[in-house]
C-alpha cells in the first residue's frame, strides 16, 4: 500500500513520492538542551520515530536528520530575551556548554529507553556554525537581511508567500498579535538569523562573523543541517504543531529565499500533549520528564505505548492513571508473546490469523501513521491466543507476527526470556498435582513461582504463565 500522511501545507492527505524512488530524506527537529526533555517532547519523538519504522517497513531506506539546539534558541519568539542555554547555564552555575552536554547525553540515553532508533545524522547546532555562517552571506547577497542594533534580520517583506505553512494573516499581525514589536526592525514578522553578542558581555557560546561577534538565530540551525544533508528540497519535515507559526515558517522563508524551491514536499505536525487536561507547562507546574516517570516505578516503554494510544495529530492527555491502564496493557501484551514458549502439538488447527494481522498492522500505520489502529490489530490477536492458545504449527507465524510488532511499535514484546528448567519441571509437576487432583500440592507449587515472578493461568489447552 502507498504511505497517507497529511500535509500541513495543504491541510490534505498526501501519497508520500520520494524525490529518490526508494530513499526517503527526513528531517525532524530535535531538543533544545538547557534541561531534561518534557513527556511532551517525548511524545513527539516517539510519533516520528514510528514514522521512521513505517518507512523502513515499506521498502524506503531513510536519511534521517536531527538536529540537536545547543545555541540560538531564545526564550522570546521576538527574537529578545535571553538564549535558552545561557538561563541553564545561570540556573545550574555551569558554563552553557557543559548544560548542552549534560542534557544531550541525557537526551541520546531517553531515546534508548524509549526505544527510539538512532537517526542517520544527529547533529549540533554549534558544529554547523561556519555553514550557518555562509547561508546568511547567501541571504545577504539575494537582499533579504538587513543590520539593526542587535543582529542580522530577514526582511519578510521580500517573500511574497511569507507564511504560507501558518495560513499567516500578516496584515493583522501588524497590529501585534503574533510578537511584541522591536521598532528597529521593518516588520512585525522580521527575524533574527544572526543575533550580536550583547555590548560589554562575554558570553560563554559566541563566534565571530562578518557581521560581529554573536551567535545564530534558531531558525537558521534547522534550514542550514537540512541543505546540508539532504539537499535543497526534503521528502518530510516534521515536529511539534507549536513549531507552525513561527519557527517553521521561517525555515521556509529563509530556505526559499535563496533556493527558489519548495523546502519540503511533506510537513508533519504532532499534536499537543496535555497533563489531567491543562497544556502542559512548567510555570503551572504540571511539566514531567522521563525521570519523573522512571521515579514512580513505571517502565519507559509504558509511557511510549500510552503515547502510541493516540493519533499523532489528535491532542493526547497524559493521567497517571493512564499510565497505569498503559502499563497493565503492555503487561498483557508480553503475556501474550511468552505464550509462544509454551505452544502445543495439534496439527488440526491450522488456521493462521497472524499473516493477515501483520499485514492489518502495517497498514493501519501506511495510512497516516494510526497508531491506535495498529494498536487495535495487535489487541485483537491477543484476544485470539487468550481464546485459542498457540500450536506448534502456527508457530512460525507467530513469531513472525511478534518479530514485525516490535519492528513496527518498539514495545520489546519479545525481550522477556523463557523460564528455566527447574520452572517448567515444576508447572508440569503442578498440572499434574491438578490433573490428580492433589490441589494442597498445586497450589503450594503455584505460590512457589509466584514468589519467582512467574503467575499460572488454567486454560482448556492447559497452564499458561506469565510474568508478574
Amino acid at each position: 500500500m502507498p504511505i497517507k500522511l497529511f500535509d500541513t501545507m495543504s491541510r490534505s492527505l498526501k501519497v508520500l513520492l520520494p524525490q529518490h524512488d526508494k530513499e526517503v530524506s527526513l528531517y525532524t527537529c530535535g531538543p533544545t538542551v538547557y534541561d531534561y526533555a518534557q513527556i511532551g517532547n517525548w511524545a513527539t519523538y516517539i510519533r516520528w520515530d514510528t514514522l521512521v519504522r513505517t518507512l523502513r517497513a515499506s521498502g524506503y531506506s531513510v536519511n534521517w536528520v536531527m538536529n540537536i539546539t545547543d545555541v540560538g534558541h531564545l526564550v522570546s519568539d521576538a527574537d529578545e530575551g535571553e538564549d535558552k542555554l545561557e538561563k541553564g547555564a545561570r540556573r545550574e552555575g555551569k558554563t552553557a556548554w557543559d548544560v548542552a552536554a549534560f542534557y544531550t547525553r541525557d537526551f541520546l540515553t531517553g531515546m534508548v529507553q524509549l526505544s527510539i532508533q538512532k537517526p542517520t545524522h544527529i547533529v549540533k547546532a554549534t558544529e554547523t556554525i561556519d555553514d550557518q555562517i555562509d547561508f546568511v552571506k547567501r541571504l545577504e547577497a539575494k537582499g533579504f537581511t538587513y543590520i539593526i542594533d542587535d543582529g542580522v534580520y530577514f526582511d519578510t517583506s521580500k517573500l511574497p508567500d511569507y507564511g504560507k505553512l501558518a495560513r499567516l494573516n500578516v496584515a493583522g499581525l501588524e497590529a501585534g498579535a503574533r510578537v511584541e514589536f522591536n521598532n528597529q526592525k521593518r516588520h512585525i514578522t522580521d527575524f533574527a538569523v544572526w543575533k550580536f553578542s550583547p555590548k560589554g558581555e562575554q558570553r560563554d557560546m559566541e563566534w565571530n562573523s562578518p557581521w560581529g561577534k554573536g551567535f545564530p538565530g534558531w531558525h537558521l540551525e534547522c534550514t542550514v543541517m537540512a541543505m546540508k544533508y539532504l539537499g535543497e528540497t526534503l521528502d518530510i519535515h516534521a515536529g511539534g504543531i507549536d513549531f507552525i507559526p513561527v519557527h517553521h515558517t521561517n525555515e521556509i522563508a529563509q530556505s526559499e529565499a535563496v533556493t527558489g524551491k519548495p523546502f519540503a514536499n511533506i510537513w508533519l505536525h504532532g499534536n499537543f500533549i496535555t497533563i489531567d487536561g491543562v497544556k502542559l507547562s512548567k510555570s503551572l507546574g504540571n511539566s514531567y520528564n522521563l525521570h519523573d516517570v522512571i521515579a514512580k516505578g513505571y517502565e519507559p516503554l509504558a509511557l511510549r505505548l500510552l503515547f502510541l494510544q493516540s493519533h499523532y495529530r489528535s491532542e493526547a492527555d497524559f493521567t497517571w492513571e493512564g499510565l497505569d491502564a498503559a502499563t497493565a496493557r503492555l503487561k498483557a501484551f508480553r503475556a501474550m508473546a511468552d505464550v509462544r514458549w509454551q505452544a502445543r502439538d495439534d496439527d488440526t488447527v491450522i488456521d493462521t490469523p497472524f499473516t493477515d494481522a501483520q499485514a492489518a498492522l502495517l497498514a493501519a500505520l501506511q495510512n497516516d501513521l494510526n497508531s491506535p489502529e495498529a494498536l487495535a490489530v495487535l489487541s485483537g490477536v491477543e484476544q485470539y491466543v487468550a481464546a485459542a492458545h498457540v500450536t506448534q504449527q502456527q508457530l512460525p507465524a507467530f513469531d513472525s507476527f511478534l518479530t514485525f510488532v516490535d519492528q513496527m511499535l518498539g514495545l520489546s514484546l519479545l525481550a522477556s526470556t523463557d523460564i528455566n528448567d527447574d520452572q517448567k519441571a515444576l508447572i508440569k509437576k503442578r498440572e499434574s498435582a491438578r490433573q490428580a487432583k492433589d490441589y494442597s500440592t498445586s497450589d503450594a507449587i503455584r505460590m512457589m513461582l509466584v514468589q519467582q515472578g512467574i503467575q499460572l493461568r488454567d486454560t482448556p489447552h492447559g497452564p499458561v504463565w506469565s510474568r508478574l
